[in-house]
């Protein structure tokens, strides 16, 4: 049985997502390919090589991947696992992989199976439905098995002393119909949102984008945390987009989440209460995010952030 994992990297270096999606591959077989496409990808295929489980690398290096275009991709991936017969093919389920498994499953005229949780054998997964309300148990008989992995439901291998081999493939078609114009990229000392040990995040109970940063900012420094957002924060303006957690947003599981004027609306519960240790603070008792909540204040932010941030 041939597993695909296709791996998610900046050419440098590998996403961190990548880790925890060879680690639900490893539950389904110990025959695992790891497909690196990118251009000067060299140092990226090395450290997928470096992954426990690994059986072998796959990089196809061509600027014709310079832009991880996902048309290009997509028709490089179904000429491969057709040519190889892979059973089983796995991406993480982040906005590379939500564009790109769609396209790629089509083509291969079978169905995708989203958020995968939890491998239950090589034919069933774990998949949450209803805003992480409840849990679908899925079966599948297709010939080959498109999945996308929730990062945060498996934990991410190590390296390993015995790297795996890596082999070189030929490009594959250029097919793309769309070329990029332009990318805008935040950039940011803190640590990465999805990967974050600690994650600070804001809601509509700042007030403004002002107070978020005001607040937000020095508590984040001091516990060398990531920057959250509520849904409707970021619509109010307060936060850049890609702060967002929640349905709509980024799913997120650190050591510990501190909630900070966030009511706990449904959506922004689905994206955070897998977390491991969550600290809300909010004035309203009956709050919904005190539902989910290891440690509570009921307090007003303005006065309880400042005092904690002192205290840090």
């Amino acid at each position: 049985m041939r597993i695909l994992v296709i791996a998610e990297h900046d050419h440098h270096s590998l996403k961190t997502a990548t880790r925890h999606t060879l680690s639900a591959a490893r539950q389904l077989g110990d025959d695992i390919e790891v497909l690196v496409a990118g251009n000067q990808c060299a140092p990226a295929a090395q450290a997928a090589a470096q992954l426990t489980g690994v059986r072998q690398v796959s990089v196809v290096d061509s600027p014709l991947y310079a832009e991880q275009d996902v048309e290009n991709l997509a028709a490089l991936l179904v000429e491969h696992i057709q040519r190889c017969g892979h059973r089983h093919v796995l991406v993480p389920a982040t906005s590379f992989g939500k564009n790109l498994l769609p396209r790629v499953a089509a083509m291969l005229d079978v169905a995708q199976i989203a958020d995968v949780v939890a491998v239950i054998d090589a034919r069933t997964f774990v998949r949450p439905i209803y805003a992480g309300n409840a849990l679908a148990t899925v079966q599948s008989n297709d010939p080959i098995l498109a999945l996308t992995v929730r990062a945060t439901a498996f934990a991410p291998v190590e390296d390993t002393s015995t790297p795996a081999a890596v082999v070189e493939l030929a490009t594959g078609p250029a097919v793309g119909r769309g070329r990029l114009l332009g990318r805008e990229l935040t950039r940011s000392s803190r640590p990465a949102l999805d990967s974050a040990r600690v994650i600070v995040s804001g809601g509509r109970g700042l007030g403004s984008a002002e107070h978020y940063q005001q607040l937000l900012a020095p508590l984040a420094d001091a516990l060398n945390a990531a920057l959250g957002a509520s849904r409707a924060a970021v619509d109010a303006g307060f936060a850049a987009n890609d702060s967002q957690v929640g349905q709509t947003g980024k799913i997120v599981a650190p050591q510990l989440y501190i909630a900070v004027g966030i009511s706990g609306a449904i959506q922004h519960l689905a994206g955070m209460k897998d977390s491991k240790i969550i600290v809300a603070i909010n004035k309203d008792e009956e709050a919904p995010i005190f539902q989910v909540a290891d440690y509570g204040l009921v307090a007003d932010l303005f006065d309880a952030v400042p005092q904690l941030t002192a205290a840090l």
